[in-house]
């Protein structure tokens, strides 16, 4: 199985360059990369933006916080386009569960990315919601977990296993942080992986060797200690 790279950016212009890439088999973004890009009416920078990404999957969070707007939020969000993915928060900002919302919009066969997910309990608890005929995703943030010294992998495989015989539901490794995490959502077989730009144009050098690695790091510190006219009397 190949696992998919989407990426995760809102910035209108890098959408473009990157829609246009193969490697990149679609976007995912969130109300705090919208900010960073600068949009400032939440809809219609999103229809511009499905102007040119038409085809391939993306996903557009819902910023409400309770189960009623986050509904009418969503049903607003999957009329955007047939590719589009409405991402719902596993829970609340005062922790209740958005199971129900989860069920209801399932039901209705929209397509969902939950996500901010940390635990294979809350795994779970959205497997059990979600109607298995309909188009899923559940977004587990590898990366967040990693920077709080936890170790992301057993909750991605039992993730996969659970989920493994319902090809409607896809396990996303969210907040990537290196190249690298690539290679680890390939061997455990993971759907899909989501990372920023920056990080997506690193996988086009995999396969360098250790040689070639060293010399490019031993030029770099020689052309910067030239440039600053370092000077060592002996």
């Amino acid at each position: 199985m190949k696992t998919k790279i989407f990426c995760d950016i809102a910035d209108f212009k890098t959408i473009k360059k990157f829609n246009k890439k193969k490697i990149v088999q679609g976007f995912t973004t969130n109300p705090s990369l919208m900010r960073l890009a600068g949009a400032k009416d939440y809809k219609n920078y999103s229809l511009k933006i499905l102007q040119i990404c038409d085809k391939k999957p993306i996903s557009f969070e819902v910023f409400a916080d309770n189960s009623k707007d986050m509904e009418k939020q969503a049903l607003q969000i999957n009329s955007w386009g047939k590719n589009v993915y409405v991402k719902i928060p596993v829970t609340t900002s005062r922790g209740i569960f958005t199971g129900k919302i989860i069920k209801k919009l399932s039901n209705k066969k929209i397509k969902l990315n939950i996500t901010a997910v940390y635990s294979f309990n809350q795994v779970k608890n959205i497997f059990n919601c979600l109607n298995k005929n309909s188009k899923s995703i559940i977004s587990i943030f590898a990366g967040r977990m990693s920077d709080k010294g936890i170790d992301p992998l057993p909750i991605f495989k039992k993730s996969i296993y659970l989920t493994k015989n319902y090809k409607n539901i896809k396990i996303l490794w969210a907040s990537t942080r290196e190249a690298y995490n690539y290679v680890q959502a390939k061997q455990i077989n993971c759907d899909i992986i989501t990372m920023p730009p920056k990080i997506i144009e690193k996988i086009y050098n995999f396969g360098s060797s250790s040689k070639s690695l060293t010399l490019k790091t031993v030029k770099g510190f020689l052309s910067d200690s030239k440039k600053s006219k370092f000077k060592i009397h002996l």
